[in-house]
């Protein structure tokens, strides 16, 4: 969901952050006593919600302790593995290494590190802790960071359901608790099938039903206003999100036997999609709003909307004072969305409606706008972060707005872009000179031609101790050490030797005729997920050369290939400007757990952050957007040559024939024109309703407030020949609200065309009798917006 909205209340949270030795079923004294920290225990109810500094807190714990298992030596990994895997030996069945008699009590997320060869406590098993492990050889890293994050969720799944007193709740974590233990013991991805079906399970969502509130209710405001309603709908949104549902259990007395049975499958959902998988990465997580729609808020939004009066009320002095009107909006906001929600023909609810797309470019345009001058505050409110251990379907993307609806848009057939390719391809063929001396070439490419001559390479070298490390490599080494010192005055030269040599750190060299002119030093932190850049300088005479550019993409991929997605540097104020074009940011995605303490802070410099995709490959990257910006404007050209075809000129009007239909003009579809179709009128059932007096009782009401605006007077009653005497002579089909108001007493209005008609002729005759400077016709233009309102607000307008 987009972002911008002040209340960020769950009102409960699942955490667990307890240790285990192995034995699920006997939590052991150590996991007792963390438990006992935990402030807000999940209930399964509304009202025993814990704070949202006690639930930030323990999402915080959660992460912080996976944080710590993802940092334990090798070892003490494979023994938390153990616990849950099964035993490899021929005809065993034991499904977890359980921990010798003696040293129950204690924890290898601590101090404890089993060996290798120390016996399974179970008597049907009493092989090795070897033998529970042998299936894990060769496992990467990553892989055994997601295994141990699926692990810690499982233990903290199995601890908050000892806590939760409703049956219904405790058997969705126990579904879900033995699904994740059986994807440890297969180290497959968990996947949830049955009977609850897949997300989104009604349509529209709750999300594109209220955006389209906003503009059925609200879009013939001034900008401000409406971008205020905007917001209180982001709020109403977010605070849906992170809302905590009451258990059937607890419904049963205000819900009739078929809601009853419909709210229990939805809470099921909602349980099993987006409640638990937000403390539990090992699932995938959905928005409630995105992926349940009118059926679920018709059950919960009367008490929901409560909890959000009592919310905005109690956080009022905590809002800005720009932000104040959101608090005061929102009852005139809930109060109008529960009248459409109760409302059988509501035409939010319609698959068909959506708003104009002027309306959706102006709203994108204005959420562009707010999020670029937001502050970083309101940036992180949206913000996932991105942690190792965490599956790639976690992984924030950069989504279309499903809330908008817009996916009005069609592709390219593939012939013409087949066409367009082909026609650059022959073009360059063609074309000699620029083949030889190419326009606007990039740098990029000329570097990438020196490498595939061979004249510049790229290679990783560092120090060891460990393994001998050939001549070559230690000139190499003393070459950067030398090229880092003359680029980079202001750092000690003893510091440099010192990381440059070290044998964490490795130095991405470009060299040439043999001798390094460039290079980036870096530390890789593969169990954080991120990789550090210390240095990064290239020879004076080679700059503005490309060559930093292309060693920094040879960087990104050789990342990429172990596994590591985020970059992590301290820039001076010099090499600002280098790294963002090289994608860095100061808006920095990872926690500031998962990097704190490792990465070395300097002095007078700005930390900056680059994400890497893991499908790019960096060093090919701009030559592949410039093949497509080449495609691109071959399709343009294309385009540009059939809209510019002259056709012959129309010829029938001479013949006498009144009109034709627009779509024999000529040239008019090639140009991309499609005949308008007229949605289905079955949004609008009061037009032609089978209820005459519901029809009746909606004119009436719109009738009385025409009649009590402040500028109806002049419309009140007929105009008569002595007060006008000409007036006849030029008004045809005189019209006024007391004959409306007879003829409606009469039943004459069965359709709101009739009734929109007649209200119609009073605005035009108006207009049509006096001059535009009169108060006359001031008052009718004022009048016939006020009726539109009115109407609309009734679902009665679909002009």
């Amino acid at each position: 969901m987009s972002g911008g909205s002040l209340i960020a209340l769950k009102e409960d949270a699942i955490d667990g952050n307890a240790g285990s030795n192995g034995n699920v079923n006997q939590p052991t004294h150590q996991q007792q006593h963390q438990q006992q920290q935990q402030n807000g225990a999940s209930s399964g109810s509304a009202a025993s919600a814990p704070a949202e500094g006690t639930r930030q807190n323990s999402l915080q714990r959660i992460q912080q302790r996976k944080q710590k298992v993802f940092n334990l030596p090798i070892s003490q990994k494979l023994a938390k593995l153990s616990m849950y895997s099964a035993c490899q030996a021929e005809g065993c069945r034991c499904t977890g290494w359980k921990t010798p008699q003696e040293n129950r009590h204690r924890d290898v997320e601590s101090s404890y590190c089993p060996e290798f060869n120390e016996e399974c406590r179970n008597a049907n098993c009493r092989h090795a802790l070897q033998s529970h492990i042998a299936h894990l050889d060769g496992i990467s890293g990553v892989e055994m960071n997601n295994l141990l994050g699926a692990i810690i969720d499982m233990e903290n799944l199995f601890m908050s359901m000892q806590r939760v007193d409703d049956e219904d709740t405790k058997k969705v974590y126990l579904y879900l608790f033995r699904l994740l233990r059986q994807c440890v013991i297969t180290r497959q991805q968990a996947v949830i099938r049955g009977p609850l079906g897949d997300p989104p399970f009604e349509s529209p969502c709750i999300a594109k039903a209220v955006y389209s509130f906003v503009f059925y209710k609200y879009h013939h405001l001034s900008p401000n206003e409406l971008q205020t309603m905007t917001e209180v709908a982001k709020t109403f949104l977010n605070f849906l999100n992170h809302y905590n549902f009451e258990p059937p259990s607890l419904r049963k007395a205000d819900l009739k036997n078929e809601d009853a049975s419909t709210y229990k499958i939805n809470y099921t959902r909602w349980l099993v999609f987006c409640h638990v998988p937000a403390f539990c990465n090992s699932l995938r997580h959905f928005e409630t709003s995105l992926v349940f729609g009118r059926t679920l808020l018709r059950t919960v939004f009367q008490y929901m909307a409560q909890q959000l009066k009592k919310k905005c009320i109690s956080e009022r002095d905590r809002f800005p004072a720009d932000k104040r009107s959101i608090i005061t909006q929102m009852p005139k906001f809930l109060e109008a969305l529960k009248g459409e929600l109760l409302k059988d023909d509501s035409p939010i609810w319609d698959q068909t409606y959506r708003p104009p797309s002027a309306f959706l470019m102006q709203q994108r345009k204005r959420q562009q706008d707010t999020a670029t001058n937001a502050s970083g505050t309101v940036n992180n409110t949206n913000g996932k972060r991105v942690n190792i251990g965490e599956p790639i379907h976690k992984r924030p993307k950069k989504d279309i707005d499903r809330s908008s609806g817009d996916s009005n848009y069609e592709d390219l057939p593939d012939e013409t872009v087949i066409r367009a390719m082909k026609a650059v391809c022959e073009s360059k063929a063609i074309n000699k000179t620029e083949i030889l001396f190419p326009v606007n070439v990039s740098r990029d490419e000329n570097v990438k031609a020196e490498e595939q001559q061979r004249a510049i390479e790229f290679h990783v070298v560092g120090n060891s101790l460990t393994k001998p490390v050939d001549k070559e490599t230690i000139l190499w080494l003393l070459g950067l050490q030398s090229v880092f010192a003359h680029q980079l005055p202001e750092m000690p030269r003893e510091y440099i030797s010192q990381l440059v040599f070290d044998t964490k750190h490795k130095t991405l060299a470009l060299i040439k005729e043999n001798m390094p002119i460039g290079g980036i030093c870096f530390r890789p932190f593969p169990s954080q997920g991120f990789t550090e850049i210390v240095f990064c300088a290239v020879t004076m005479s080679e700059q503005v050369k490309g060559y930093g550019t292309h060693l920094m993409n040879h960087l990104k991929d050789y990342s990429i290939q172990k596994g590591v997605l985020h970059l992590l540097t301290y820039a001076d104020c010099d090499a600002i400007g280098y790294f963002k074009k090289q994608g860095f940011s100061k808006d920095i995605k990872l926690a500031r757990p998962v990097y704190a303490g490792f990465i070395k802070e300097y002095d007078g410099a700005t930390l900056m952050h680059c994400e890497l995709h893991p499908s790019i490959v960096n060093t090919q990257f701009i030559s592949v957007i410039r093949r497509q910006s080449e495609i691109l404007k071959e399709l343009i050209a294309q385009r540009h040559n059939e809209v510019q075809k002259v056709r012959p000129g129309l010829t029938c009007f001479k013949e006498g024939l009144p009109s034709i239909p627009v779509e024999s003009i000529p040239g008019l579809r090639d140009i991309g024109w499609k005949p308008q179709t007229r949605a289905p009128r079955t949004s609008r059932p009061l037009e032609e309703s089978t209820d005459p007096e519901k029809l009746a009782a909606s004119f009436a009401a719109v009738l009385q407030a025409v009649r009590h605006h402040a500028s109806a007077w002049p419309f009140l009653k007929p105009v008569t020949a002595a007060e006008v005497p000409d007036y006849y002579d030029h008004i045809k089909y005189p019209m006024d609200l007391k004959t409306m108001g007879d003829r409606l007493k009469k039943g004459y209005y069965v359709t709101r065309r009739l009734f929109m008609a007649d209200m119609a002729h009073i605005f035009s005759n108006c207009r049509f009798y006096n001059s535009p400077e009169t108060e006359y016709y001031r008052c009718a233009n004022n009048l016939e917006r006020y009726f539109q309102t009115k109407m609309r607000e009734l679902g009665l307008w679909d002009k």
